[in-house]
């Protein structure tokens, strides 16, 4: 991915992998990103996917076999309710966001950076049946708008917009705006300093 100056500009991976930080600390992280508020239904299906892939860590079969049983409960009561399908095997960044509730899927082999925002209606989906395994990975910061659509194997690039209703078949660079179907980058901004 490149930049209009012609410097590559790789996006920056990163991801909550269960072991880097205790469940009740990454926990807390994310009560504070969705506003301190544990009734917001994007906070209640980040909580679970922990969960899930806390469960995971667990050594033995014979612990880990009712922590299924009560991730399978909780996963379910989420995705039929809040209409948000996020299972424990996407690779979910440090506060992320999810902004509304209502027809938000996520591809089990997604991958979510630190500090995304999802809004409602957004999909992370494959692009063909012929290759169900292919799903996008977000870097770091990126906003996705309402209704947007990232199909296949695309990768995103750290701190990009992507507008509402857009439909994404292609990498975008990072500090990009995209808009439209197929989206196309519209404009650039500069990388900030922290």
């Amino acid at each position: 991915m490149q930049n209009s100056t012609s410097e590559v500009i790789e996006p920056h991976f990163a991801f909550y992998d269960g072991n880097n930080m205790g469940l009740w600390s990454i926990l807390c992280e994310d009560w504070h990103s969705h506003g301190k508020d544990w009734t917001r239904p994007g906070f209640r299906a980040v909580a679970i996917h922990r969960f899930g892939v806390w469960r995971m860590t667990v050594r033995s079969k014979w612990l880990r076999a009712p922590l299924s049983v009560v991730y399978r409960f909780l996963f379910r009561r989420v995705r039929n309710g809040y209409g948000i399908e996020l299972p424990y095997s996407v690779k979910l960044g440090r506060r992320v966001i999810i902004e509304h509730q209502g027809a938000i899927v996520v591809h089990g082999d997604a991958e979510i950076g630190h500090d995304c925002i999802l809004r409602q209606g957004v999909t992370l989906g494959n692009r063909r049946l012929t290759h169900p395994r292919e799903a996008p990975k977000l870097g770091v910061g990126v906003n996705v708008g309402a209704g947007a659509k990232l199909m296949g194997m695309v990768n995103i690039g750290d701190q990009v917009n992507i507008g509402a209703n857009a439909v994404v078949v292609s990498d975008l660079p990072s500090h990009s705006t995209a808009v439209g179907i197929p989206a196309k980058v519209i404009s650039t901004h500069p990388e900030t300093s922290a």
